[in-house]
């Protein structure tokens, strides 16, 4: 990133909370990226299969969903319980300036990618911004409020770094600082714990 995109990406970051409506679905901000990017398997959840990146056939030329009033009742428990954490609407709106896969079929294999990406990137987000909430963790606070300041530094990348993410390290990295929150959190709830955790240093 230059140094200018990332002073312009830098003056948009804000210390975000669980309840902050950017980690929340904003269907009506969204190009439906969710009923295209996910593959639906016929279960309890689904009442249909669907290839991945793969319009569902109950998504209208809106981007909205034809049965959404009934979806529970149509056999899609899994479309209610699904969240995307945000990162649809930051893809449609902020990655691609608006712009969608439908208008512009040219760019529908980057934009599944990039939701793929940053859905992750969200849901890291969430975790962290609960973790942020702990006070048995505060000891961590500062690690982890940098590493949401760091995450959300990525989200607001051009397409093209959010696209060359690594991913899978990306989670791992997450992944063991929340094993951290979580084992601080652990220990300081119960004595026996933190003593054994402090033996094993």
């Amino acid at each position: 990133m230059s140094s200018s995109t990332a002073k312009q990406s830098a003056s948009r970051l804000r210390v975000l909370n669980r309840s902050d409506p950017a980690l929340s679905a904003d269907c009506d901000n969204c190009c439906g990226l969710c009923c295209v990017v996910l593959t639906l398997q016929r279960s309890a959840d689904f009442a249909i299969d669907k290839p991945a990146d793969e319009p569902c056939p109950n998504l209208d030329q809106n981007f909205r969903c034809k049965i959404h009033q009934g979806l529970r009742e149509k056999g899609f428990p899994g479309c209610v319980a699904f969240d995307c954490h945000g990162a649809g609407q930051k893809v449609t709106q902020h990655t691609f300036a608006g712009e969608d896969w439908q208008s512009k079929p040219e760019i529908a294999a980057e934009m599944s990618h990039a939701f793929r990406i940053m859905w992750q990137l969200h849901l890291s987000l969430r975790y962290l911004t609960e973790a942020l909430e702990l006070p048995a963790a505060s000891a961590l606070h500062d690690v982890v409020r940098r590493a949401t300041e760091e995450i959300e530094q990525l989200t607001l990348a051009a397409p093209e770094e959010l696209l060359a993410v690594d991913i899978a390290a990306h989670k791992r990295e997450v992944n063991a600082l929340l094993w951290q929150v979580s084992e601080t959190v652990r220990c300081s709830e119960s004595p026996s714990l933190k003593e054994q955790a402090t033996s094993e240093r």
